[in-house]
């Protein structure tokens, strides 16, 4: 049987796709990059339902652990095509997934690659342009089923092994084509929402100065997104602003934890945590307006 290996977030499009190629008769790999800044749809057991649904194998690669993140992390650092309005890097991102997409498929004797990719459907990894980066980036062919038809005919096409046929030329931001499919195909998908924390203007800033001081590990990832962040004495502070981050915080060595009306304090060295408990006071509950206005300098 013909083997398929299909980029699969979770959503609309590559829901879709997992369907178009199983209906060319290919036997489908799901392939799930669990990254640590977001971009997903859904959640992990909604997406991995409905791959059992389809009777489909599903494998997950999780970013957020070594070697991986290490190597992402390196990406998001020194991003060779630039990045988007926060630090985005999104083309080196859709690169290093897809070369990781590569060495399973030719690993696991799959011949196409194939992803829901939409021409126009996103400005930074989705236009002419950047797909032409990407692709050139790559060196290898992937086949984009839901726009095949507005994209240069791929050596699968020609070889016979897909059918250009009963491929789509769906282009732009709407979602019209993609959802009157998914309803004759009985799919059912969730809401689009999420995003990537890295698009974010100000969250952005705080994780550039975390990536330039070598801050974010696999232990201190959770901490990267949650919580109002110090930079004082070349030492790393979280203070928490509720229970659930609080819970965060508290199973970190270097932490003071919360107690009524008072935040959990991270500290990334021993030597913070007078300052930590300066920190806790601070933004404890109550006017502290004025105690917090001395740490505003700091905050990330």
């Amino acid at each position: 049987m013909k083997k398929a290996l299909v980029l699969y977030s979770g959503g609309l499009d590559s829901r879709l796709v997992v369907r178009m190629m199983q209906d060319q008769d290919f036997q489908v790999t799901a392939l799930y990059f669990a990254l640590p800044f977001g971009c997903g749809c859904c959640n992990l057991s909604c997406n991995f339902k409905f791959t059992q649904n389809e009777e489909v194998k599903m494998e997950i690669f999780n970013v957020n652990k070594e070697p991986l993140l290490g190597e992402y992390l390196d990406l998001l650092k020194n991003p060779q095509f630039g990045t988007g309005s926060g630090i985005n890097p999104c083309k080196d991102c859709k690169v290093f997934m897809f070369k990781k997409a590569k060495e399973y498929a030719d690993e696991h004797g799959i011949e196409v690659i194939a992803t829901g990719e939409v021409l126009g459907q996103r400005p930074m990894s989705q236009i002419p342009s950047a797909m032409k980066t990407i692709d050139e980036a790559l060196g290898f062919e992937v086949l984009r089923p839901l726009c095949a038809k507005v994209l240069k005919e791929t050596k699968f096409e020609k070889k016979g092994l897909v059918d250009r046929e009963k491929l789509l030329g769906v282009r732009g931001r709407g979602r019209k084509e993609q959802m009157a499919l998914a309803e004759k195909y009985k799919i059912k998908y969730p809401t689009p929402g999420g995003g990537c924390f890295l698009c974010e203007k100000e969250p952005g800033k705080r994780l550039a100065h975390l990536l330039k001081y070598n801050l974010i590990t696999e232990k201190s990832l959770p901490l990267t997104m949650i919580g109002r962040h110090f930079y004082m004495n070349n030492i790393w502070f979280v203070v928490a602003r509720n229970a659930q981050e609080c819970e965060t915080i508290s199973k970190f060595d270097n932490s003071i934890n919360d107690d009524i009306g008072k935040p959990a304090i991270y500290y990334s060295d021993e030597s913070g945590e007078q300052k930590a408990l300066e920190l806790q006071k601070a933004y404890s509950t109550g006017d502290n307006l004025e105690a917090r206005d001395k740490f505003s300098e700091f905050k990330l």
